[in-house]
């Protein structure tokens, strides 16, 4: 009988992910010589070698691939059975893991969490901030219970469930102040400042625009909503935003804001998770939180199951 351990499997996750044994034990909270010795056990177990090492980073052999991705299924349904359990008791209670894009997670999570924790001090909330590609990978890996993301996801293994409909603003410099709002063939013809590539809502902003790619006259990606917005205020161009950041990011800059004509642009924010989690039910009340804390009312037809 081969005798693993649920640490080794943990390690060697870890290790395959961050492809560095500094890295992965940082993650693990253990020294690395630690997590070395585990590693080479369980290699001796195996009798299989694992990875090819270098002096800087360390890579998958054939093997080491193939059990990498059956130890994450492994590690799921450890979760899952974790999940089971928290699930049929009567509070909710223990870790939650909660992924959010970057457009939604500065102006949200505050109340998210301050809501959460009044209502449920019992749980143990940890939050992972990153773009949807990120999220869904890791959501579908079980390195979280749940994402806050703009839907359609289209990720045949997850629920999806719509929250509320989110209008999207034009940000102009200040001197703009009281002009119409332009048409979109205009908007192709401005300096449109937009987020790097990977940020679903650039891709909305495009979208809006009826173009495939940046602009010509783009000059800027950024990394933040609240780059793009003081850009603004300094005259470069011109951004849209979603309605949530508003007070966040005009605070501090001279900006003027416009609605579109309709249709105005806009995003569903809507909650994500594995359709076999056991906590499905405790994650739609989760949901109705989000909303609470948006200050927004879900759709009637609200949850749905997107296949691919």
């Amino acid at each position: 009988m081969i005798n693993l351990t649920l640490r080794q499997l943990r390690y060697f996750d870890a290790l395959a992910r961050h492809g560095h044994f500094g890295r992965a034990a940082e993650s693990c909270s253990i020294s690395q010589p630690a997590l070395s010795m585990q590693i080479k056990e369980l290699e001796e177990t195996l009798g299989g070698l694992l990875l090819e090492r270098s002096a800087r980073q360390v890579a998958l052999t054939r093997f080491g691939e193939e059990l990498a991705q059956r130890v994450r299924d492994i590690l799921r349904s450890v979760d899952e059975l974790g999940d089971f359990a928290r699930a049929s008791q009567d509070r909710f209670a223990g870790r939650l893991r909660i992924g959010m894009i970057p457009t939604i997670a500065p102006y949200l999570l505050p109340k998210i969490t301050k809501n959460l924790t009044r209502m449920h001090p019992e749980l143990d909330i940890r939050v992972r901030e990153t773009m949807t590609p990120r999220l869904i990978q890791e959501l579908v890996e079980g390195r979280l219970d749940t994402a806050i993301v703009a839907l359609p996801v289209s990720e045949p293994s997850l629920t999806e469930v719509a929250l509320f409909e989110e209008k999207f603003l034009l940000v102009r410099p200040g001197a703009d102040e009281g002009t119409p709002a332009p048409s979109r063939e205009m908007m192709r013809e401005m300096r449109l400042l937009l987020l790097e590539e990977g940020h679903c809502f650039r891709d909305q902003a495009l979208s809006f625009c009826n173009m495939q790619s940046a602009p010509p006259r783009e000059m800027l990606d950024a990394n933040s909503l609240s780059t793009l917005v003081q850009m603004v205020s300094a005259g470069i161009g011109v951004t849209l935003i979603p309605e949530m950041a508003v007070p966040v990011e005009t605070r501090s800059a001279t900006v003027s804001l416009t609605r579109f004509r309709d249709p105005e642009p806009s995003r569903t924010i809507g909650m994500v998770w594995r359709k076999t989690s056991p906590l499905a039910r405790q994650l739609l009340q989760i949901s109705e939180v989000v909303c609470l804390s948006a200050g927004k009312a879900r759709p009637k037809q609200a949850a749905r199951n997107q296949r691919a």
